[in-house]
């Protein structure tokens, strides 16, 4: 079994609407033949209980603190109880559960601060319910890292990386429009994400000396400035700065030339300059199995590469490999040899 030291992992909820509930269930039915870590889900036990009835899943719920969990975790699914705020519904999105949603998760990094859970693995959130009740974030990624600053007082830049057995990515510029992608393009921010990335492949992957292929922003990455100028302005001089800290790069590459097997043997992640541009490959390689990483954070978070998918929720066709993944990524990542923690 992966180790994930004397506490045990965090599982959120998510939107508990969506897939979150039947998915953490299906985890918890598996987690002998998936070699699982324990874990403990934070939510709302009765949700979780009428979406296992409506399920079929014999699932003996029990909520718990957090240090009763490990304990529990082979004959019971345990839960720290999170209400959500409403009568919920599979399948039916609304806005007034969104006092559940984010509070598991700040009581998730709360509890992973704190050093009694190993952990923050997340259920998916639908962005749009939350914006109706006032979230003022893009997404998950920046309400941890701001949850990160406060803890620490300190500011926090988080850096999402899309992990899969054939690929890991890191887009650059996460959740905005493409339009904006230019502007928002530094050399200050293609290096701070590469070196984040860098040094936690070091601290939470063990990867000694990680190589970091960056992409062009570009078609064929400017083309000698004749299709755009950013390749050479502004990515080619942060790889500069990145190599004279030792830090084994190439590029900028062309995007539509580096993502073939022979081109994702000779890296360990690929850097790239917008969402879409990192996304789609590594969703292309392992949807099924891919986990998103948030990179540069005080503890370490892991979740599912795929959204709430409502219309799934509550009819048994969610399927759970994506969070067992994530569960067992950040098991992984928590266990002796990998969690150095960061300066």
């Amino acid at each position: 079994m992966t180790k994930a030291g004397p506490v045990p992992l965090a599982l959120t909820q998510g939107d508990p609407a969506g897939i979150g509930p039947d998915i953490a269930l299906a985890a918890w039915r598996e987690r002998k033949s998936a070699l699982l870590s324990p874990f403990v889900y934070i939510g709302d036990p009765g949700v979780l209980a009428e979406r296992a009835a409506l399920l079929g899943i014999d699932a003996p719920i029990r909520e718990c603190d957090v240090k009763h969990a490990i304990g529990l975790f082979a004959d019971v699914l345990p839960v720290l109880p999170v209400a959500a705020g409403c009568t919920v519904q599979a399948g039916r999105p609304d806005s007034a559960s969104a006092t559940g949603t984010i509070g598991a998760i700040e009581t998730a990094v709360e509890l992973t601060l704190a050093g009694r859970t190993s952990a923050v693995v997340t259920c998916p959130i639908a962005k749009s319910v939350l914006y109706d009740a006032g979230f003022a974030f893009p997404g998950h990624t920046e309400f941890l890292a701001d949850l990160a600053a406060r803890a620490l007082g300190d500011p926090v830049t988080p850096v999402m990386m899309i992990a899969g057995p054939e690929l890991r990515t890191v887009p650059v510029t996460i959740h905005i429009p493409l339009k904006d992608v230019p502007a928002a393009l530094t050399e200050d921010l293609v290096y701070e994400t590469a070196i984040i990335t860098a040094r936690d492949l070091q601290s939470r992957f063990g990867i000694a000396a990680p190589r970091l292929a960056l992409s062009g922003l570009n078609p064929h990455a400017g083309e000698d400035g004749a299709l755009g100028a950013e390749d050479a302005a502004v990515i080619a001089p942060a790889i500069a700065r990145l190599r004279a800290e030792g830090v084994d790069v190439v590029g900028p590459l062309p995007a539509d030339t580096m993502f073939h097997k022979a081109a994702r043997d000779a890296y360990d992640v690929a850097i790239c300059m917008y969402h879409d541009q990192a996304l789609i490959p590594a969703k292309a390689l392992g949807f099924d199995d891919g986990v998103n990483v948030t990179l540069g954070l005080p503890f370490i978070r892991t979740s599912p590469d795929h959204g709430t998918a409502f219309s799934l929720a509550g009819t048994g066709k969610a399927r759970a490999s994506s969070l067992i993944a994530a569960l067992r990524m950040a098991a992984d990542m928590a266990s002796e040899g990998h969690d150095h923690g960061r300066a």
